[in-house]
């Protein structure tokens, strides 16, 4: 459905609304006062219980209230910061009804929708809930709201960006983390291609947000696919209840003090939002924000994902694949070169380039006898790589734009219109590293809400924008150094190699165990220099430079660009039925979900037009005191996704409320995520080998199942593939039934299915004589049908006549080959024809474990001081053969200590993090992120004379530089000052 159609429609209704609508029947006014000092108190919320209908009050403290139901009803009174009131009201006019509020520190007070989508008090919440108010997102000592998450029990953080960070909770996390769901306002914030949340990139500033909710644990039965680890529920601020103009404006330093390479640079960040109400009836909001950081964080790792491949007695690797440079994942062991002998006129193989004249050693013998002769080393070759400074683009920003239109047709529903807009550049860490240049984000929401139900509708669009792959454009830097094509360096590389041998005295007669290392090491420099001058290249110059810009074009797979403008439709709708049934809580709902998948072949198969995938799911909950003390609550739903077969998710839990203020709580929870767009669909060359969907059409088109014309299997599993290399590469034939043998075919393939997760969690949390908070829970999960990706080889079949000429070259005893038998000899070198990593489940169980406490404690004088413990584990279900990807750190804990208000003027807040060292698990690198801890710490200073609260802080203070995942930036501190200015500051 196009825009301005749905615009027309919401005007008409708003129309239709303002004509049926009544005027106020019953009128209150009055004036609301801080109780200590009697000053009027500004922009106080009052709204009628059980309905939409509310006001603020003015400069003064006054309000009026113009209400068209009769009395009696009651007011709600509250501000952050103060203690909320319930009023009674009785009278149709009321003038003089004035409030005195008290100050309070909302310790365990908080009233959390998320856990069961009604309002409830947190303390009684029946799972694992955390929250972030106004006061905790304004006086976090982090460099902006997003990033103090981090600091909330249980939570991982992965950053791939300064401003891109990704969330997770419970273990297997990821730096794209499709087991987690945000939403805003209600719309989940995935991007459609991607089908993970794209963090604060998208969505409300720091000036319009109102709270966060964050469950930890599988949500499924409420919220519906891939609620698997958690959710994060953003809500930004009413315009009704927060009215006037607000604007922010921060200015910081990045880079600070690490190396020549890091000078310190500038960051940059500005908001402004502006609110109106009308009579009560019509409200509507407008959010500006725009951040930079003139140089991103910079990945810098040198880790060598192919260490183990470094030659016996090597100081250096010829195959080193470094973390963060890019093009260097052109490989080729040089041994197999051995092997490229055809019969085929039009691909004469690589003898023909060994005999040239640059070949010739001694007298009618060349490289290619070398090479027979056995001296080329099992040695793996990659190409030159650039550093990633030099690809990617480090300028990372980001504009924010959000509008929301409010209108109430009655006391008891709202009709509204939401646009978020998120626009940039940034850098994300997935199987490559892309660079998000000039992306685009957009939602539109349209939304009814009474006071028991609600009716939404919303799209999510993207646009890729200049979005490139980072290790392609290497690659593309390469072929252009290299007269084309990346192949002239790794086949001519081992030609010069061989000279250098000939040249250090070894004749074709020589025994090749006889070269020592110090020759070898003497003819890889020798090869390499020799490619430097017939390929000279300035890396750091013009040449550089313009070859960047020249290939920097074309869409994959002939350029490293994405042309992506997938979109998502989301519908759905909630009903509370506490005004039919007294005796119980009830509520259901529907949704209906669709993904419109376009990129143009870049991502998927979808060259002659969009792929679409439907879901539809419903849902009951329902709960009910059994006793005064206790309460038991459940829910189930179900889903379908047009692919896959429908799920069954139910919840139940109970609380338990003993000596009024202690709640133990039990849960039973299960959560399902379906495999993601990418997961279903992708077909992405990504040099080495080809990222494939799981679904059926895949395994049958690329042939995972495949036999030969004579009835042999052509593809095997990637740890066998890697077996046979090696043996091979050790000097040994690839049709020698030895090596052969070592293969594991593949004869069937189960296409993926959705995930599932069985989770159950005790919990405690207690408020002690209003002073402290404990909260503690425990989880044990399991999971089934875990979603992973699996590498598959396929061998192409031979023809006759090479099947002729392997006869006649290996003469080790092995059978006589025939046309249509398995090319051994195709799957030594890897390549994105030959080389799949598909999507698939695990058929073993994979189960979790972990805790977490959290204490909390007001200290008289305002003093605040909490801290928190989690411990999350992997018990087991994975093999040596597969990725567990639980990316988790055993250990980790937080500690905050504040004072908003150290004077009338001032305060602060320090926190500080730690975690303990872990393995990272993906497919971009495995290895191990190292322990990291650091410190947080801000001041402000309120300047009531300008409405304004200036604040003095940074992130990391300490500048000990960590990373957060394998093949993330370094992270160093961030120093701010920022200016804060609100009209209704109290």
């Amino acid at each position: 459905m196009r825009a301005p159609l749905l615009l027309r429609k919401f005007l008409f209704l708003l129309f239709i609304a303002t004509a049926l609508s009544v005027f106020g029947q019953t009128t209150i006014s009055g004036t609301i006062t801080d109780n200590d000092s009697g000053e009027p108190l500004i922009g106080v919320n009052i709204l009628v219980k059980g309905t939409v209908l509310g006001t603020i009050t003015d400069y003064t403290g006054k309000y009026i209230l113009e209400v068209s139901s009769d009395p009696p009803f009651s007011l709600v009174i509250s501000s952050v910061g103060y203690e909320r009131q319930e009023i009674p009201v009785t009278s149709k006019s009321i003038s003089g009804l004035d409030v005195q509020m008290k100050e309070s520190t909302l310790l365990g007070q908080e009233v959390v929708v998320s856990a069961s989508r009604v309002e409830e008090s947190i303390l009684k919440s029946p799972v694992s809930i955390e929250k972030m108010d106004i006061l905790a997102v304004q006086g976090t000592p982090s460099d902006n709201y997003y990033k103090a998450i981090a600091n909330l029990k249980g939570v991982d953080v992965a950053t791939s960006s300064i401003n891109f960070q990704i969330i997770n909770a419970r273990g297997f996390g990821s730096t794209g983390n499709t087991r987690f769901v945000q939403l805003i306002d209600g719309m989940d914030t995935q991007a459609p291609a991607l089908n993970f949340p794209i963090g604060s990139l998208n969505g409300p500033s720091e000036l319009d947000i109102e709270s966060l909710e964050l469950l930890p644990g599988a949500s499924s039965a409420l919220y519906g696919p891939n609620a698997f680890n958690g959710i994060l529920l953003i809500n930004s601020k009413s315009p009704f209840e927060y009215q006037g103009l607000s604007a922010f404006a921060k200015m910081g330093v990045n880079h600070v003090g690490k190396d020549a390479d890091h000078s310190a640079s500038p960051l940059y960040e500005g908001s402004i939002r502006y609110a109106k109400a009308f009579n009560n009836k019509i409200a509507f909001k407008v959010n500006v924000s725009y951040s930079r950081a003139m140089e991103d964080w910079h990945g810098t790792s040198t880790i060598d994902r192919n260490e183990s491949f470094t030659p016996e007695g090597f100081d250096f690797n010829p195959g080193a694949d470094r973390l963060h440079f890019m093009g260097d994942e052109a490989s080729l062991n040089m041994n197999i070169l051995r092997f490229s002998r055809t019969t085929d006129p039009a691909n004469p193989g690589w003898q023909t380039l060994a005999s040239s004249s640059v070949g010739v050693f001694e007298p009618g013998l060349s490289a290619w006898d070398y090479a027979q002769a056995g001296f080329l080393p099992s040695h793996l070759l990659n190409s030159p790589g650039y550093a990633e400074k030099d690809i990617v683009d480090y300028g990372a920003e980001n504009l924010k734009l959000n509008a929301g239109l409010y209108y109430r047709l009655n006391d008891r529903m709202e009709l509204s219109y939401l646009y978020n807009g998120g626009f940039g550049t940034s850098v994300y860490t997935g199987a490559q590293r892309y660079s998000l240049s000039n992306f685009g984000v957009e939602q539109h929401r349209f939304q009814l809400r009474g006071d028991n139900f609600f009716v939404r509708a919303y799209t999510t669009r993207e646009e890729s924008g200049d979005s490139y792959i980072a290790e392609f454009l290497g690659k593309r830097i390469n072929d252009e150094r290299f007269g084309g094509d990346v192949s002239n360096y790794l086949t001519n590389y081992p030609i010069h190699y061989l000279r250098s041998l000939y040249d250090q005295g070894y004749t074709s007669s020589d025994d090749p165990n006889s070269v020592t290392t110090a020759e070898m090491i003497t003819a890889h420099q020798y090869a390499e220099a020799q490619m430097n001058t017939l390929f000279p290249f300035d890396e750091s110059g013009s040449q550089f430079t313009n070859a960047k810009k020249k290939v920097l074009k074309g869409v994959v797979p002939f350029g490293p660009l994405f042309d992506d403008a997938s979109n998502m439709y989301h519908s759905e709708v909630q009903y509370d039925f506490k005004n039919e049934i007294d005796f119980m809580e009830l509520q259901a709902g529907a949704s209906f979900r669709m993904f419109e998948l376009n990129s143009k072949g870049t991502i998927f198969p979808d060259t002659t037009g969009a792929i679409t995938i439907k879901e539809y799911g419903a849902y009951v909950q329902a709960a009910k005191n059994l006793t005064d003390n206790f309460k038991l609550s459940g829910s189930v739903r179900f889903d379908k996704n047009e692919n896959f077969d429908g799920q069954v998710n139910p919840r139940i839990s109970g609380v338990y409320t003993f000596n009024k203020t202690h709640n133990l709580r039990v849960s039973f929870q299960t959560g399902f995520r379906n495999p993601t767009t990418q997961g279903q669909f992708i077909s992405l060359d990504i040099i080495t080998r080809r990222l494939l969907g799981g679904l059926p059409q895949f395994i049958d088109h690329y042939g995972l199942t495949k036999r030969s014309s004579t009835g042999v299997p052509l593809a095997y599993t990637g740890g066998s593939v890697n077996a046979f290399k090696n043996y091979v590469f050790d000097g040994n034939s690839p049709y020698d039934p030895n090596a052969y043998n070592l293969l594991d075919p593949i004869t069937s393939f189960d296409p993926v299915e959705p995930e599932k997760v069985k989770s159950l969690e005790v919990g405690y949390k207690s408020l002690i004589n209003n002073r402290l908070l404990i909260d503690a829970v425990f989880y044990y999960n399991i999971y089934t049908k875990f979603i992973t990706q699996v590498q598959v080889s396929v061998a192409s079949e031979l023809e006759q006549a090479d099947a002729d000429l392997i006869n006649s070259t290996y003469t080790g005893g092995e059978p006589a080959l025939a046309a249509g038998d398995p090319s051994y000899s195709s799957i030594l070198n890897p390549t994105s024809d030959n080389t799949y990593q598909i999507y698939t489940n695990l058929d073993d169980l994979a189960t979790t474990q972990g805790m977490a406490i959290g204490l909390e404690y007001n200290f008289s004088g305002g003093y605040n001081l909490g801290g928190n413990y989690s411990w999350n584990k992997l018990i087991g279900g994975f093999t040596e053969n597969n990725l567990s990807e639980f990316n988790t750190p055993e250990h980790k804990f937080n500690v905050k200590f504040g004072n908003r208000k150290l004077t009338d003027m001032m305060g602060f807040s320090i926190a500080y993090r730690y975690q303990s060292e872990f393995e990272w698990q993906s497919s971009f690198a495995i290895g191990q992120v190292p322990a990291y801890g650091a410190l947080d710490a801000q001041v402000s200073l309120k300047l009531e004379g300008l409405k304004s609260i200036l604040k003095v802080g940074g992130s990391n203070i300490l500048n000990n530089y960590y990373i957060q995942s394998l093949g993330g930036p370094d992270i160093g501190a961030i120093y701010y000052i920022s200016l804060t200015f609100d009209e209704f500051l109290n």
